[in-house]
């Protein structure tokens, strides 16, 4: 199976590379495949952002995958 995580475009540097925030991690993605701004949300698999989400799809996913990962570290 395969997962896009998302995250928020803090940054665009030259070469359609993004630095993006997934809440606890900053990493360079690459941009070429979404037209995006600084501030919005992309999904990103195999370092590529491969869509663009509203803020609050965003965020509503991004807790998601943190409440999923909490129940699976429980004990």
């Amino acid at each position: 199976m395969c997962i896009a995580m998302p995250g928020e475009v803090l940054e665009i540097k030259e070469g359609n590379i993004g630095v993006v925030d997934f809440g606890d991690l900053q990493q360079e993605v690459r941009l070429d495949l979404v037209d995006v701004k600084v501030g919005e949300f992309v999904l990103v698999h195999v370092g590529f952002a491969i869509q663009r989400l509203s803020r609050e799809d965003g965020l509503e996913t991004r807790e998601v995958f943190k409440q999923v990962y909490a129940a699976m570290t429980e004990e």
